[in-house]
């Protein structure tokens, strides 16, 4: 019987048996949002489905995409100015040539940049190492020149990682990675030239899986971003936590998304002396400054 396979990325770790630390401002759950800027190819590629297209070019589902950029990512901006909320910019490095100003809108408030491979068009894991390694440089490029500054943090085009991902980010400098949602704390992953962070990334509080693939309306997955806050709160007296919330301009910046959302947000903004409101990059700062 062959061996079973397995990644050797991080070890097995029982959460109870786990130490106990706190967050800046002694505090025990950190919640960020990701806010997600991608763009697409016209006509081909991959891409997210309001509804069954009609065939290339897929007009109905790539303006659908296309007016997150456009409209949906300001009205978003306008809820986080208005909650003075941070956010994690997680953009493909097109954006930034195909959207002038988008990213830039976000980072003028003090948000940071994720790095998100070129386009949502395309996977890494369909990509042989060399040609993964070259996608990583060039959008890296892309956001030194055109955003002046490198992203410390990665996540991959529809969470795909080929098997050397992890290796290729940690060569490339990068600190942590977003793409593993196999814990509620940031882990270590062994890499081939030493060791990166994997920070948390929803799953389940994000509007891709819940609202195009499991259907959910605007008010159920606010209500999902409530219960999940209200339970961390709780849980998290007895160990430290992270809650992401991963949302696309044009999934939750439509009214009747983007309303009942800014009512969940505005909850948490108001237990903001009981929490960490902070960035992905933020978290993994501090968990690589307290993890052994």
């Amino acid at each position: 019987m062959d061996s079973p396979a397995r990644h050797g990325r991080y070890a097995w770790s029982p959460f109870p048996e786990r130490p106990v630390w706190d967050w800046p401002g002694e505090h025990r759950l950190a919640v960020y949002i990701g806010t997600n800027l991608e763009v697409f190819d016209f006509g081909r590629g991959r891409g997210a489905e309001l509804a069954p297209g009609g065939g290339d070019p897929d007009v109905l589902n790539y303006s659908w995409r296309d007016w997150g950029n456009r409209v949906g990512a300001w009205r978003l901006l306008e809820t986080l100015d208005a909650l003075d909320l941070p956010t994690s910019v997680i953009a493909n490095s097109r954006v930034l040539e195909e959207c002038p100003g988008l990213v830039e809108a976000f980072l003028a408030r003090g948000d940071e940049l994720v790095g998100h491979g070129r386009t949502n068009a395309e996977r890494q894991a369909d990509l042989s190492e060399d040609d993964e390694r070259a996608l990583i440089t060039e959008a890296t490029a892309v956001y030194a020149d055109r955003a002046g500054r490198r992203p410390a943090g990665w996540l991959g085009p529809w969470i795909s990682q080929s098997h050397v991902t992890p290796d290729l980010l940690a060569e490339a400098g990068y600190d942590y990675l977003l793409d593993w949602a196999h814990d509620d704390q940031p882990t270590w992953f062994a890499t081939r030239s030493g060791r990166v962070l994997s920070v948390p990334y929803p799953q389940e509080l994000n509007d891709i899986p819940a609202v195009v693939a499991r259907q959910v309306s605007g008010q159920e997955f606010a209500d999902m971003v409530v219960a999940t806050f209200d339970e961390l709160l709780e849980q998290s007296r007895s160990a430290p936590l992270v809650m992401g919330i991963a949302v696309h301009p044009y999934v939750v910046g439509h009214p009747h998304r983007l309303r009942p959302l800014r009512a969940a947000l505005a909850h948490i903004a108001a237990h903001r002396d009981r929490v960490w409101l902070t960035t992905a990059g933020e978290v993994a700062a501090h968990a690589a400054r307290v993890l052994p």
